[in-house]
């Protein structure tokens, strides 16, 4: 044997990862503590108060009692004193004034700590949830802690082992995963004889109540039984937690087991047995279990009844903890024993067969039962057969009129009946007509017809009765039953069982046949509400896809909310488009919106509503409801319940994507934003730093000794003066820019001529011209402008500043203006250095400036030109010009003067060029 190496002994990271994550997440999550016991009398209520007095005074934490029944004991009652208390809720339930758990008080006070008694209790009708289970789990999802009661016989795997001990059945259960939910469970136990005493001692039931308790439930062989499995219970989950203490702690030990259980079921009665067994089996083996149904193109399709029935048990499967499997196969033992090796099931849990009639001992003894199948096939797989308790027959009460479907049925075997006679009427005027000795051939075109258009049963019957009608017709001698020749017997034979045969692949591919057609059905509305889904913008338009698409597959009206700006809630989309929800119906609405959590009709909270509402997106982000209100009122079966799964994922993965993508487009937002800052930030700094380090040296040779002489001095200050005003025209066109990108740009038009603001601009950049000469020329047909003057004379100055910039120093700037078209064209050209054509756009963005790398600037003059013009309904754009140079043209539409301006073409140009009409022109 190799020696164990110490990289051996080191634990699996993976393992240790998830002790971890597992750990946290118990921390996180609210506390449940559960005092149990095995009957009512132990002291679990008087135990659960005494912890709560001594939390409250030692830890000083924030308890309240929720709701404690005391069932008029005083040793109980007066623990109560001094402690919060909640008040109850009042209902009216049949007349009768009722107290319940005010679970919505509950959560608005939200203590650290609450007591509610009494877990398995039924809530009367009209409450959020019909278990106080369900209120307690409410609590916990809101982090609550929550401490409370339960008795052995109210855990759902063992009611049918409780039943068999007492005689009686508990109807009020609880699933045991909230008992494995359990952070902490304290047994409260006290021998049987104890118990007994204080029956009798009137501390647990009073009166008649105590006498009829003693002689049945509280016998001391109940007791023990029941005490020993409280005990055992307890002993499960102590177990478990030495078992994760060890794992945790690295301790090897051969626990671990790769055994898993599957349980077969059919909609039969003891079916619920067969789970129930199967839990307790895989709670003694520690290992999964799962529960399966064969949906099988065999056997006869299930009536509404059978399929309620078959959801009942997978209901109690989930609620005991088991995953639950939907299989299809035509042969049922192989179909389950094919998902058993793939899943790695180690045992199988079958009921026995129930056959009551002959009928079906001979068809087990000829064709083999399913459990024989399995037993041959299981190879490594074991067996375990449960014997189901057959149910009782229900009394028949005597109808005046046959229901629907009996009427349906009768009607299919009547015209089977019907079609038997057409051909024997049709064989009949055959062999008149022509000799034809193999007339039975015609009776199997019946047995198609009748299992094609009626089903297996219409088509046994069609066989049997064209045997009868073959025999008695045509067969030597006619009109009787006997036959004279024994070859017939043979040829009878052959027809039922080929009528047999025929009937039963007819039928089967007629089953299968629906059921594609149902699959295709919902894949192909899957597929197109996918791509209606792929096609839209906004989680808006999703929703009116999601709803119309909704009320069509299931046959419902819908209607899709979700919350508001401000936690209001709000209709997103319905269909019909005028659909709205009664109030009742609302507040489950809304509570299942709030909670993300399924909630109405068919499901285990607020079943009472006449809508069923599921949760769609990521409770995390924006969250929806889909609200659906059958038109039929009546529940989903199993098979839409998994289709609106289905549907409501394709929803959520819309929706998601509709959310990723707007977050996508709000990063790509964020780093062009941050992109542009950088480099606005990189431009200002550079320009910034140039006039503030000539200010500084100038001024700091003006502090200079010995004093400079006054033309020196006289220098300095213009110079200050000079970049001084370079840092505010810099600072300008900044903010300007700001105003522009925020829309916080407001126009101030006023009437002006054109000349006023060339000529302002000019002013205010004359020490940059120098002696550079300026031509302005001024159509005549050019009417007032209507422009904000303080910001179209920016323009001017940025583009005229530009022309400095680019151009030799002796080069001429030219402006020209004219009428065109109903549009005002303004030009500023020069002789610069050009631009590049691919250029021409590119330059009137933020921080663009031109290819000459020798000129400074922040790359922003231009840009701040582009959004004054835009915000005048114009345009500006860049054209190099022939022989060299720029041409900035900008296109303002001609806007109608007001009533109190009436100037006509003339006036204008009289007011523009002078009182010779001709064109404005200005060399400078």
């Amino acid at each position: 044997m190799a020696p164990t190496t110490q990289a051996d002994q080191r634990p699996d990271p993976d393992v240790l990862l998830r002790q971890v994550r597992a750990e946290e997440a118990k921390r996180a999550r609210a506390k449940l503590k559960v005092f149990f016991g095995f009957a009512p009398g132990v002291g679990k209520t008087y135990r659960m108060l005494q912890a709560a007095r001594d939390l409250v005074a030692e830890q000083h934490v924030d308890l309240v009692v929720g709701l404690v029944e005391t069932h008029k004991r005083y040793e109980t009652a007066s623990l109560v004193i001094g402690l919060e208390l909640l008040a109850r809720r009042k209902l009216d339930y049949r007349g009768i004034a009722t107290e319940e758990f005010d679970l919505d008080a509950a959560l608005a006070r939200k203590p650290q700590v609450i007591l509610v008694d009494e877990l398995a209790h039924t809530n009367i009708p009209g409450s959020r949830h019909p278990k106080r289970w369900q209120d307690v789990m409410e609590l916990l999802d809101a982090g609550i802690e929550v401490h409370t009661t339960l008795n052995v016989q109210h855990l759902e795997s063992l009611n049918d082992v409780v039943a068999q001990i007492t005689g009686i059945r508990v109807r009020e259960t609880v699933p045991d995963a909230i008992l494995e939910r359990a952070d902490e469970i304290a047994l409260i136990d006290v021998s049987p004889q104890e118990l007994r005493a204080r029956l009798k001692d009137g501390k647990v039931y009073l009166g008649a109540q105590a006498d009829r308790a003693s002689e049945k439930f509280f016998t001391e062989g109940n007791l023990l039984a029941l005490r020993e499995l409280a005990l055992r219970q307890v002993a499960h989950y102590v177990d478990n937690d030495v078992l994760a203490f060890r794992h945790q702690h690295g301790a090897r030990a051969a626990w671990g087991s790769s055994e898993r259980i599957l349980v077969g079921i059919t909609p039969a009665a003891h079916a619920a047995k067969l789970v129930r067994a199967a839990k307790r089996m895989a709670e003694r083996l520690r290992c999964p279990w799962a529960v399966a149904y064969v949906d099988s193109s065999a056997i006869r399709p299930l009536d509404d009844h059978s399929r309620d029935a078959l959801e009942a048990h997978f209901s109690l499967a989930q609620s005991l903890g088991a995953s639950i499997a939907r299989l299809t196969g035509s042969d049922v033992a192989k179909t389950l024993l094919d998902h058993a090796r793939a899943t790695n099931v180690t045992r199988m849990v079958v009921g026995k067969p129930q056959r009551t009639t002959r009928l079906g001992q001979w068809r087990d003894r000829i064709a083999g039962s399913l459990l024989e199948e399995l037993v041959a096939e299981s190879g490594e797989i074991d067996i375990h057969v449960i014997t189901g308790t057959a149910p009782a027959p229900a009394p028949r009460t005597p109808t005046s009129q046959p229901e629907p479907r009996d009427a349906i049925e009768l009607r299919r075997y009547m015209m089977a009946v019907g079609v038997v006679s057409a051909v024997t009427g049709f064989a009949a005027l055959v062999r008149a007509l022509v000799p034809i000795p193999d007339l039975e051939m015609l009776y199997f075109v019946g047995v198609l017809v009748a299992a094609s258009a009626w089903g297996r049963g219409p088509a046994m019957l069609t066989a049997f009765l064209s045997v009868v009608a073959y025999d008695f017709f045509f067969v030597p001698p006619v009109h009787t039953f006997t036959v004279a020749d024994g070859r017939y017997v043979l040829t009878f034979i052959m027809m039922f069982g080929l009528g047999l045969i025929v009937s039963e692949l007819t039928s089967r591919l007629r089953r299968q046949e629906q059921a594609a057609v149902v699959r295709e059905e919902r894949t192909a509305r899957l597929y197109a509400t996918n791509r209606e889904l792929s096609e839209v913008a906004d989680a808006t338009a999703a929703s009116v896809v999601v709803a119309h698409a909704a009320a069509e597959i299931f046959a419902a009206s819908v209607l899709i909310i979700g919350e508001g700006e401000n936690d209001e809630i709000v209709d997103i989309a319905s269909y019909p488009p005028n659909y709205a929800l009664a109030p009742k119906e609302r507040t489950v609405a809304q509570w299942s919106l709030k909670q993300h959590k399924l909630a109405g009709l068919g499901t285990d909270t607020l079943n009472g509503a006449t809508v069923i509402c599921v949760p769609i997106g990521d409770p995390e982000h924006h969250a929806f409801t889909l609200v659906l209100e059958p038109h039929n009122r009546l529940p989903l079966r199993g098979e839409q319940r998994e289709f609106l799964e289905a549907f409501v994922r394709q929803a959520s993965i819309a929706f998601d994507r509709l959310r990723l993508a707007d977050e996508a487009r709000r990063a790509a937002i964020a780093a062009h934003t941050e992109e542009m800052r950088s480099a606005m930030l990189s431009a200002v700094s550079h320009d910034l730093r140039t006039p503030l380090a000539a200010i500084t040296g100038a001024a700091t040779s003006l502090k200079a000794e010995p004093p400079l002489t006054s033309a020196t001095s006289r220098e300095l200050v213009d110079a200050i003066c000079d970049q001084a005003d370079k840092m505010d025209r810099l600072i300008s066109n900044l903010l300007n820019m700001t105003r522009l990108e925020s829309g916080g740009l407001t126009l101030g038009r006023e009437w002006v001529p054109l000349e006023e603001l060339i000529g302002s601009a000019l002013a205010q950049i004359e020490s940059k011209l120098g002696d550079r000469p300026v031509n302005v020329h001024i159509d005549p047909k050019v009417p007032f402008v209507a422009v904000d003057p303080v910001l179209f004379e920016q323009v001017f100055v940025n583009l005229l500043e530009n022309a400095t910039k680019y151009a030799p120093g002796a080069s001429p700037i030219e402006i020209a203006a004219t009428c065109a078209d109903q549009q005002i064209i303004i030009e500023v050209m020069d002789r610069g250095i050009g631009l590049l054509p691919e250029r021409a756009q590119d330059i009137f963005k933020k921080f663009q400036r031109g290819h000459h790398p020798d000129v400074a600037g922040a790359g922003l003059g231009l840009a701040i030109c582009r959004g004054i013009v835009e915000a005048h309904g114009g345009t500006i754009a860049a054209v190099p010009r022939d022989g060299g140079g720029t041409s900035f043209r900008i296109v303002l539409p001609v806007v109608s003067p007001p009533s109190n301006i009436a100037l006509t073409p003339t006036e204008t140009a009289s007011t523009a060029a002078g009182s010779d009409g001709n064109a404005a022109e200005t060399t400078r």
